[in-house]
């Protein structure tokens, strides 16, 4: 488990361990904004394991900033520039596994067929939402890059939308964890996740995949 901050992460694995989940949790600090962040922990995983079977890049933010250059910005280093250095210092690690994956975290509101037709739910954004979305459509982008340049090794790649769920990506608060009242469980997230890394959805990999099937990019 990667995070910013150690004793963040340090609390949720307690939290995941409490609930009985088996397996063998571990931490390491990781920013991925911080390129020796990223450098160290690739290190660490290295020196402890040796390989890597698995890469979920799922940091993000959502900033709405009422500054056009702020919003991008940091919608674009964290989403996107993030998870694609991320990923170029970890693959080594997922090519030496027999079955690696590398999973990018994205967002429906990424895909641009659903972006620009007219009856989808996700036709119209936030205002100020165009980073985000913009940043997961590029995040897409990375994805499909890397699907079909490492398309002969054994690395399956993913860009996954968990969907409208509890989160603290939209703040703090419970209204905004909510989604207004509108947010799902993200258990359901997480068991689609774990169909993906348990190859279940092998068929779909260098797709944009959801928990009922494919989007159009």
């Amino acid at each position: 488990m990667a995070s910013r901050s150690l004793e963040k992460a340090k609390s949720a694995m307690s939290e995941i361990e409490v609930a009985g989940t088996q397996g063998h949790l571990s931490t390491v600090q990781l920013d991925v904004t911080d390129e020796k962040s990223i450098e160290q922990a690739a290190a660490l995983v290295h020196q402890k394991f040796g390989r890597l079977d698995v890469l979920v890049n799922n940091a993000a933010v959502g900033s709405r900033d009422p500054d056009v250059k702020i919003r991008l910005q940091l919608s674009m280093d964290t989403n996107v520039i993030g998870p694609a250095v991320v990923s170029a210092a970890f693959r080594p690690l997922l090519l030496k596994s027999q079955n690696p994956y590398s999973i990018y975290v994205s967002s429906g509101v990424g895909s641009m067929a659903r972006a620009s037709d007219p009856t989808s739910a996700t036709y119209r954004s936030l205002s100020n939402g165009e980073g985000y979305r913009a940043s997961k459509a590029a995040l897409n982008m990375i994805a499909l890059q890397e699907s079909i340049e490492f398309s002969e090794t054994a690395l399956k790649v993913f860009a996954f939308c968990p969907g409208f769920v509890r989160s603290n990506l939209r703040g703090q608060s419970e209204e905004a964890r909510s989604g207004w009242g509108k947010a799902g469980d993200p258990k359901h997230s997480g068991e689609t996740l774990l169909s993906i890394i348990q190859g279940e959805r092998d068929a779909d990999a260098g797709k944009f995949v959801h928990k009922d099937g494919v989007y159009p990019w």
